[in-house]
């Protein structure tokens, strides 16, 4: 049971960073808001089917933390994929993956801090340091070409070079702790189907509310959109979820933390063979700093594991 758990764990972390690649495609036929939304509408219809007995479960007093989470969910969803827009699919996954850091970051907030939540330790703001420094060697030029100054003049950013689809997704990665956060406030209280519903749901309904507001919506049929929407919604949404809630039901926490650090990766190799995208030296390096920050990070268990930050 536990290695089917393994297995699938790893199958859901490839799709998740399959999707990044996948999605960057898509966006090729379809506006960033108006992608999110047909995707969510989809998986929630998805998921109202296959949990169709939940609905009786739903109380008045789940509504506002469903709609809380949805919305917690839908910017980042929002912010990801308007980002991947003008990045590239492997950048986005580093930069989404820096979530597994600023879930214990801010929980340091009191008003945000879950239920027996530890303060983040020794190794939450190393992870942090080591995180933040990667992003900006992944995603900024050096400040001096060739300087014969040094090493370290030479590692300086220029922040002006910084893509504007990366600031967006960090945006996203802030929106996706705020997310996790808000899961591990409701989910002791809420059963995971009634949840799972509520917040794609609420989560649809924010993005129809905000899709005029970010953009034009443009929708053209194409096999590869097609294709896409069927993937994102039923293999990285509803079935995803599925799969996760059940294996953090048999594995350890920091085993599900520790596999979901294999996301980027999965997204880099996935954009290596179907885009040809490469790394220089020097955002190679920014992206296994943020790794390695990642799973330092993950090396004390934390009381909550970050959830639904795929693409």
């Amino acid at each position: 049971m536990r290695l089917r758990a393994y297995l699938l764990m790893v199958f859901v972390v490839a799709v998740w960073g399959s999707t990044f690649v996948v999605i960057k495609g898509a966006l090729e036929d379809a506006t960033p808001a108006a992608f999110n939304l047909v995707r969510m509408t989809l998986a929630f219809v998805l998921l109202a089917v296959a949990y169709h007995r939940s609905w009786r479960g739903i109380q008045r007093r789940h509504i506002a933390a469903g709609a809380i989470v949805g919305l917690c969910l839908a910017a980042g969803y929002q912010f990801q994929t308007t980002g991947l827009a003008r990045t590239t699919p492997s950048k986005s996954a580093f930069i989404t993956g820096l979530v597994v850091v600023l879930v214990p970051l801010l929980s340091t907030i009191p008003g945000l801090r879950p239920p027996d939540a530890r303060k983040p330790r020794w190794n939450a703001w190393t992870g942090a340091v080591l995180a933040f420094t990667g992003i900006l060697l992944l995603t900024a030029q050096p400040a001096v070409e060739n300087s014969s100054a040094g090493i370290l003049v030479s590692l300086l950013p220029d922040l002006h070079t910084i893509n504007f689809g990366d600031v967006l997704t960090l945006g996203c990665s802030i929106a996706f702790a705020l997310h996790c956060i808000a899961l591990s406030h409701t989910s002791p209280k809420i059963g995971f189907q009634p949840l799972a519903l509520l917040q794609v749901g609420f989560c649809a309904v924010f993005m129809a509310i905000s899709l005029p507001l970010i953009e034009k919506p443009e929708l053209h049929w194409t096999p590869r959109l097609i294709t896409a929407l069927v993937i994102a919604a039923a293999l990285a949404t509803a079935a995803a979820f599925s799969i996760q809630s059940w294996a953090q039901s048999i594995l350890p926490s920091t085993h599900i933390a520790l596999l979901l650090t294999l996301e980027p990766v999965f997204a880099w190799i996935t954009s290596f063979v179907f885009m040809g995208e490469r790394m220089g030296m020097r955002p190679a390096t920014g992206a296994l700093m943020i790794l390695a920050g990642i799973a330092l990070t993950e090396l004390v268990p934390q009381p909550h594991v970050p959830t639904a930050h795929e693409a």
